[in-house]
């Protein structure tokens, strides 16, 4: 089965330039107009790269009948003979228990004075907001670039208690990741002193209106901040050059605050920090993701499978396709979306069998974005044969890019063999 839904692909526009440092990215690039010349030029000179593995899912645990309590909204305000925001305390009190730190690995490589590259790991930290849960998980969002090649990932809860999580769902586009925990594995201590955060509206914020940022800065645990909303819709840039609609605000936000909440002045979330511009001219000037424009999508995402283990290979389902990287240089030269171009399906595969055809290029599977081969390969190796995916593609039809759903059963690899 398939559904299609039409979307056309915008055309690109030059963007003002930042540069910067994010709290765990760089922020930089632009983004400009190309021309549809060239894509079937490409199809035929893109190299080869390797066929795609894919996965099982891991069951559920048992059903949980916990109970968790809402963070109160607090309200205070501003002294207008002051030029910073007086007493915050009572929004602090009230959202720490729903914030965490976030704690994982990450794999660095360094190179000697004689270009011999060594790989070692490195602690990471960043921060997450306790959204909600279902009857066996406690859930968590934060950004995509928290998790992202992080292994042996955990969350610490306001008591500084330690718990495994794992990466339940994300979206690389726009940054956000939802994590699980499992409740089972929470002590009830830990349950009775922690709370789902209250959500705002970010669409009402005006410039002005005073904000608090609360996350893990620098890996040191929670820490509160205080600022301004300083501008709305900042069209900015990551080292990934995805363009984000971000809030602009003067509270510090530093490395290890990415993920954490920005709040308004009645305690509610409004925004989840993600990034800082820094410079030896620059002061002031950190972003956030702006909460109602990714409601639906913490939302889609919350309600994913959790895949927290990869499926034995023997048993990973196959894709059927060779593809290459549409990256930013490329979309701008021929006017193409970012994703996976499809330039070869192989003969009784999966691919074969669908929907799918040679030039499109994949954006999504189960609704997660994906931006190169190993992304796709890396969500993929979860997943064993027989199972559905559907992925997500953009096909060019009269000069302009439609977006298309097509469901795909996994083979069996050794079925073309």
């Amino acid at each position: 089965q398939s559904a299609e839904s039409k979307k056309t692909h915008k055309k690109g526009s030059t963007f003002k330039r930042i540069v910067g440092i994010s709290a765990a990215a760089l922020l930089f690039g632009t983004v400009a107009g190309g021309t549809m010349f060239g894509v079937n030029n490409l199809a035929t000179n893109l190299m080869k790269t390797e066929e795609e593995s894919t996965a099982l899912s891991k069951k559920s645990p048992e059903v949980s009948s916990v109970e968790l309590k809402e963070a109160s909204k607090a309200v205070t305000t501003a002294n207008n003979s002051s030029p910073t925001v007086a007493d915050v305390s009572p929004i602090a009190e009230s959202a720490m228990p729903s914030v965490v730190a976030i704690k994982g690995t990450t794999s660095v490589e360094a190179y000697s004075w004689f270009g011999e590259g060594q790989t070692y790991d490195t602690p990471s930290s960043g921060s997450g907001i306790i959204i909600g849960k279902n009857d066996t998980e406690l859930l968590v969002v934060t950004n995509n670039h928290v998790v992202e090649d992080t292994k042996d990932l955990s969350v610490v809860f306001i008591d500084n208690e330690e718990v495994k999580a794992s990466v339940k769902g994300r979206d690389s586009e726009n940054d956000i990741a939802i994590m699980a925990v499992k409740l089972e594995d929470i002590k009830p201590e830990t349950l009775e002193k922690i709370a789902v955060a209250h959500m705002g509206d970010s669409d009402e914020l005006k410039v002005g209106q005073g904000v608090v940022a609360i996350g893990n800065a620098l890996g040191y645990g929670q820490s509160v901040t205080v600022g301004y909303v300083s501008a709305i819709d900042r069209e900015v840039t990551t080292k990934d050059s995805s363009i984000k609609n971000l809030l602009q605000t003067d509270a510090a936000i530093n490395p290890g605050n990415s993920g954490g909440a920005l709040l308004n002045m009645n305690g509610e979330v409004i925004g989840i920090n993600t990034a800082k511009y820094a410079s030896t001219e620059v002061e002031g000037m950190g972003y956030a993701i702006p909460i109602s424009k990714v409601k639906d999508i913490i939302a889609e995402l919350s309600s994913k499978e959790t895949r927290s283990d990869k499926v034995d290979e023997a048993k990973q389902g196959y894709l059927g396709i060779q593809g290459k990287n549409i990256g930013e240089d490329v979309a701008k030269a021929y006017d193409m979306p970012r994703g996976i171009y499809v330039y070869k399906i192989v003969e009784n595969s999966s691919a074969a069998n669908s929907d799918l055809r040679e030039k499109d290029i994949i954006t999504k599977v189960d609704s997660q974005s994906v931006k190169n081969m190993e992304e796709l390969k890396e969500l993929l190796s979860y997943y064993q044969s027989g199972e559905k995916v559907k992925l997500t593609v953009q096909r060019l039809k009269d000069s302009e890019y439609e977006e298309k759903e097509i469901e795909i059963t996994l083979s069996d690899r050794s079925a073309l063999q």
